[in-house]
């Protein structure tokens, strides 16, 4: 990575960076809401894939040009266009142009000319939209030709990736090309030192997470807290009072532009959960109460104590449990005491016993109880549950609770990316959620065409009565697959899930790779082998995001790869993500979904009489696939409620608290 030195840099980044502070508007309500939703639909009209497809042309017209160019005459064009975008006169003649060299470079530093769909994809970027682009057409490439525009204009662009591991490979694959157009390029990790991420945030082009990126942004506003604008800060200098250069205290120089990757799971899953720093307290009381809790919870008898309601994860002590705890709690001391505390600290154990297991909401690592992201699979080592509860899991599991932590600043994520200046993203799967898109962060999506035709075969769900009916009908279906060689990547919702399904492949005599939150490290390389002759793998849906499938010899004359889908997401998105890992860039494929009648899903989402009915009598397949689908529409409207709840809450909180930002 090349980039100035940081102190050469720092201040007058930093004077930027405060001047500029990113304030995101809050939420239409009531007409203007209403407004916002019908001025979408024609920003949505305007933004077509046709429209960039003819640009796109265009600049495919330009590029035999500019490949005839010298190594001098190719540098001094890079500089011509460069300017025009630093100096804020860029227009649609010079996004053309740029993106035109910018494929020149691709070709001659990675070997890799772009199509017309990934051209007309990066121009849909550098409009300010998210772009729908199929699994396996290029987003690596067209987010690096998008952020070599956003790069010259001279104030910094993030490229938002998933995972601190395809943050650093994007960055060291694609630096060679975006050095070539004059970029530096950095990547930011959940290791890296402040002096590191200072230089990474200096370059042109910054790699990094959502997480990462958030939490540095957080950072600078406490460092800053006390400047409300920029006057103060500068009166500050002039007295001599600040101490350390400005440059020094602040990480990244403000929220210019970014593009996202995997923008349905960056900007819709990633912000049902508002990112907390906080810092940890001494109590020494605290591991004592969370074990006595968990003894007296572990004590008490579903039904006779405690009533679950497990289609919405909820619980409710009976008037004889609320009598036993009072009774436990006689003969102990401190907190107990209060009969309101004692009582929170033991619904509290009891939720960690009903509704959290290792598995499906964490793992034990390596002595520590680790969060699994639901929608990914992945493992989140730096989140910890709040308010006790992950003290109170860690109690259940006989572990050492960490110190509970206090609260030092939040933000949503919704509200963190509204803050850059130009936001853009892609993925996969956005049509679903095509209108929060719109409310929340103002971007219309593209749906780009493929490059190759789809000749992927979709089968339609498989519906079965039970668990154990499900499960067997996977193995026979893999079974019946494996035998002729066929690849087979089974994809499960849980870690959990994802054991047993292996667990009775190898019972039956297939040899399979398991990939989980427990073993991601191989992801890659897992991954990279699923599409090989006879390979079956079992994967958490976080498989191979990122991670070209590439088919071994003969597979494609087998059907190419087949995803068997265990059981419904709650997101019809993840379904589909999952699926796309086959019938990449035109190879054939295969698809099979199946659904049980007491899948988790349908036990909480689906209309309760009907699903009863439906357990008691049994129906034909399409009333499971219909009830499937339903209690996935219902699923999915309950996230967005919880998501549109966690940016009202953080609304409430700045302009109750003000500690976010300048008035």
């Amino acid at each position: 990575m090349t980039a100035l030195p940081v102190h050469k840099l720092s201040d007058g980044v930093a004077w930027r960076s405060i001047a500029e502070r990113p304030v995101a508007e809050p939420l239409p309500r009531g007409l203007d809401a209403l407004w916002q939703r019908g001025s979408g639909i024609v920003g949505r009209w305007r933004a077509r894939a046709p429209v960039f497809l003819r640009e796109a042309r265009l600049v495919e017209g330009m590029i035999g040009d500019r490949e005839a160019l010298g190594t001098r005459a190719f540098d001094e064009a890079v500089s011509e266009v460069r300017c025009a975008f630093l100096l804020g006169r860029a227009g649609a003649a010079e996004a053309r142009l740029g993106l035109s060299l910018a494929s020149v470079a691709a070709r001659r530093t990675l070997g890799l000319t772009p199509h017309v769909e990934q051209i007309a994809a990066a121009l849909a970027l550098g409009s300010g939209a998210c772009v729908e682009m199929a699994t396996g057409e290029g987003k690596t490439l067209v987010g690096a030709l998008a952020a070599a525009l956003e790069g010259w204009r001279g104030r910094g662009c993030h490229i938002v990736t998933a995972n601190d591991y395809l943050a650093g490979r994007d960055r060291e694959t694609l630096a060679p090309m975006l050095a070539l157009l004059g970029l530096t390029s950095g990547a930011i990790r959940a290791g890296s030192g402040s002096a590191q991420r200072r230089e990474a945030y200096a370059c042109d082009v910054t790699y990094c997470t959502c997480k990462e990126a958030a939490a540095d942004a957080l950072r600078d506003r406490i460092a800053s807290r006390r400047w409300r604008t920029l006057a103060d800060a500068l009166v500050e200098r002039a007295l001599g009072l600040e101490g350390s250069p400005v440059g020094q205290r602040l990480l990244t120089r403000g929220q210019a532009s970014a593009i996202v990757d995997e923008a349905d799971a960056v900007l819709i899953d990633e912000a049902v959960t508002p990112l907390i720093l906080s810092a940890p307290t001494h109590n020494t009381d605290q591991e004592r109460i969370m074990r006595e809790a968990a003894w007296i919870a572990g004590a008490l008898a579903e039904g006779a104590d405690y009533v679950v309601d497990r289609r919405f994860n909820d619980l409710r002590l009976s008037g004889a449990g609320l009598a036993r705890v009072d009774e436990s709690a006689r003969a102990l001391h401190g907190v107990w005491g209060g009969v309101r505390r004692r009582r929170e600290l033991v619904d509290q154990a009891l939720r960690v016993k009903e509704f959290f297991h290792e598995g499906a909401q964490y793992v034990i690592h390596d002595g520590k109880v680790v969060i699994v992201d639901e929608s990914t699979g992945r493992l989140m080592p730096d989140r910890s549950w709040r308010q006790g509860l992950h003290q109170a899991v860690e109690a259940r599991e006989g572990l050492e609770p960490t110190p509970i932590k206090d609260t030092l600043a939040r933000i949503s994520f919704q509200r963190y990316f509204r803050g850059y200046r130009r936001l853009s993203g892609m993925t996969g799967t956005a049509r679903e959620v095509s209108g929060e898109l719109w409310s929340v962060y103002g971007l219309p999506v593209v749906s780009i065409p493929r490059h190759e035709p789809c000749r992927r075969v979709d089968r339609a769900p498989v519906v079965r009565g039970s668990v154990e009916d499900r499960l067997g009908s996977i193995v026979a279906a893999t079974l019946e697959r494996h035998a002729k060689g066929q690849p087979v990547l089974i994809g499960t919702r849980t870690v959990e899930a994802s054991e047993r399904v292996g667990g009775l492949l190898r019972d039956a005599g297939v040899a399979c790779e398991i990939l989980n939150a427990v073993n991601e490290a191989r992801e890659a390389g897992i991954i990279a082998r699923a599409g090989e002759r006879g390979a079956v793998t079992v994967a958490t849906n976080m498989a191979g995001r990122g991670t070209d499938i590439a088919l071994g010899d003969g597979v494609a004359g087998l059907g190419g790869l087949c995803v068997i889908v265990t059981e419904p997401h709650e997101s019809s998105r993840l379904d589909r993500q999952l699926m796309g890992r086959s019938g990449r860039q035109g190879d054939p494929g295969e698809t099979l979904r199946f659904v049980g009648m007491t899948d988790d899903l349908l036990r909480r989402h689906a209309p309760r009489l009907l699903w009863g009915a439906v357990q008691r009598i049994g129906v034909p397949g399409v009333v499971g696939r219909w009830l499937s689908r339903t209690a996935q529409r219902r699923a999915m409207r309950l996230a967005r409620a919880q998501r549109l709840a966690v940016t009202r809450q953080d609304e409430w909180l700045e302009e109750s608290l003000g500690f976010a930002g300048p008035e």
